[in-house]
């Protein structure tokens, strides 16, 4: 059977119209397991990586706030905590999802540490921001006595900002590589948890956001998938974006989609990642296709009626 790592965006999980509580994100899951489920009845064998930024942002908000009754939790334990009530969520929805379809496949989270460089460029440049927002006197404040890096966010007040490091190595590969022919493996949740490795072996988890985009573009390298697939809201990547001049692409060589790059044709927090992860995937397989879609054409997007695709040439 095809081999296929499938990544979440926000919308996957989460409703733009619901409120941010953990029964309403369950709904959007419910959802969006029913299309995972088809896709794994259509004869692939799947893993899913998803996002976190909304979740871990409001744990390490609730931390913040009782900070005075227990003491909050350093990010990357937030980090870990998003991956396993996202995972629980996509677990028993996706197991009812494929029990409608007679399929009895075991689904299973594995909170997943990712290594990061100690060195990367990412950490002197704290670019993600994370949690609320903040007033001027608020954000020094919090420089002041805890060290965050605070930047003002388009006129709606500051906001904490930690770096974003690329993924170098999945701490949990062989486990998901064990799983991988029985079990839907839900792995690398939110990027995964970054860690960096100490001289004598240890691991250290740092205070960083992993590109969930990247790590699923590492996940389907080292599982050697036929097919990286990214959902997101959009049916196709475009160029001229929201302009008279937009235009949908249906396929995009490598050359292509680095050409666009250059000329700017994706925002930085949105489709670039998501872009940039495809074309590495590619460049390393060149046999291989990505795939960027929405969650509802999925489906359709692996038979090859819509969705960008794109391929080493």
């Amino acid at each position: 059977m095809p081999k296929i790592v499938i990544a979440l965006g926000g919308n996957a999980l989460q409703s733009k119209n619901s409120e941010p509580t953990a029964e309403a994100q369950l709904a959007v899951v419910r959802k969006t397991c029913e299309y995972i489920a088809e896709i794994s009845a259509s004869g692939y064998e799947l893993a899913i990586v998803h996002g976190n930024g909304p979740q871990v942002g409001r744990i390490m908000l609730a931390g913040e706030t009782a900070r005075d009754v227990v003491p909050a939790m350093p990010f990357d334990v937030c980090g870990a905590m998003s991956q396993g009530y996202i995972g629980y969520h996509i677990q028993q929805a996706l197991r009812y999802a494929l029990a409608k379809w007679n399929k009895n496949i075991p689904v299973v989270s594995i909170v997943t540490q990712m290594v990061v460089e100690r060195d990367d460029p990412a950490f002197a440049n704290p670019t993600k921001p994370i949690g609320g927002f903040y007033t001027r006197e608020e954000a020094e404040e919090l420089t002041a006595s805890k060290g965050y890096v605070m930047k003002e966010d388009a006129g709606r007040g500051y906001r904490r900002v930690i770096a974003s490091p690329l993924p170098r190595k999945i701490v949990e590969i062989d486990q998901v590589r064990q799983l991988w022919d029985k079990t839907i493996v839900i792995t690398c949740g939110g990027g995964g948890v970054p860690v960096v490795e100490n001289m004598d072996g240890t691991l250290e988890g740092v205070e960083a956001v992993i590109d969930k985009d990247y790590a699923a573009e590492l996940l389907a390298e080292q599982m050697d998938t036929d097919a990286l697939m990214i959902l997101t809201e959009v049916e196709m990547v475009s160029i001229h974006w929201g302009k008279p001049n937009q235009q949908n692409l249906r396929h995009m060589s490598l050359a292509e989609a680095a050409r666009y790059v250059q000329e700017g044709h994706f925002a930085p927090g949105s489709m670039l990642p998501k872009v940039q992860a495809c074309m590495n995937f590619v460049r390393s397989n060149p046999g291989k296709k990505a795939i960027i879609t929405s969650l509802d054409h999925a489906v359709d997007a692996l038979k090859g009626t819509t969705g960008t695709v794109i391929t080493f040439a």
